[in-house]
């Protein structure tokens, strides 16, 4: 591990030299880069507005605030409660997404995290770097037909995280990413986990239908259909029996 941890006034900022060489709480604003952009997309893939671009090609960022969702993330926007630095999510997000990258599993390299308190709360960011020429499963499949081929394979890229025991709390189809090469990727280990065998696999898998079926909703013309599902748990259980 090549984390370096220095304390703020507010907080702490824990982040690799070998990616950023110099930190400071300015390179966690969008006014910190010499250029930085919202991330956006179609069919909801832009997420909730804050995840920016930052940085310049061919090295960019990924900057990502903290934003709670669900019913809670309307009356406590991205506040949390503090319980020490190595339980905020940002530093825990950071460490399971080094640990991933270091096993060659196909997540994002992290940067930089931070966490600034504000008496029994506190907020968070986190950096990585950017995976250059990829795009969401949903905004993929609303550009392109994919084949039987292509399904079985994104079933055994998730297979593989499975098997390395990565649980994802949120694996839907914008944080499974596609690259120019076909090959899938896994975005956004917010709560994420290394955990032994269990019924989360089958929860998780849950989830992404559901969130494929969403957004085919959204768009009854996504190149989506009940059989590239069966398509995709072919490719999964194949993997499980040549694991």
């Amino acid at each position: 591990m090549t984390e370096t941890v220095v304390n703020t006034e507010t907080g702490a900022i824990l982040y690799d030299k070998a990616i950023i060489n110099q930190i400071s709480a300015q390179r966690f604003t969008a006014q910190g880069w010499l250029h930085a952009e919202t991330v956006k997309g179609p069919l909801r893939s832009g997420g909730r507005g804050n995840t920016m671009f930052v940085g310049n090609v061919p090295r960019q960022f990924v900057l990502r605030h903290y934003m709670r969702g669900g019913l809670l993330g309307k009356f406590v926007r991205d506040h949390y409660m503090f319980s020490g630095a190595d339980r905020t999510r940002c530093f825990r997000e950071w460490r399971l997404l080094d640990k991933l990258a270091a096993n060659n599993l196909n997540v994002p390299r992290p940067a930089a995290a931070r966490y600034c308190r504000r008496g029994a709360f506190y907020t968070a960011d986190i950096i990585t770097v950017r995976i250059p020429s990829v795009m969401s499963l949903s905004q993929y499949i609303a550009q392109h037909d994919g084949d039987a081929t292509f399904w079985q394979s994104v079933g055994a890229a998730i297979q593989k995280f499975h098997e390395a025991g990565v649980y994802h709390a949120d694996m839907n189809a914008y944080n499974l990413q596609i690259d120019g090469d076909g090959d899938l990727w896994m975005l956004d280990f917010d709560k994420g986990s290394l955990r032994a065998p269990g019924r989360w696999q089958q929860e998780t898998l849950s989830r992404l239908h559901r969130s494929l079926e969403k957004i085919l909703g959204l768009d009854p013309m996504l190149h989506y259909r009940a059989a590239n599902w069966e398509q995709l748990l072919e490719g999964y259980f194949e993997g499980s029996r040549s694991a």
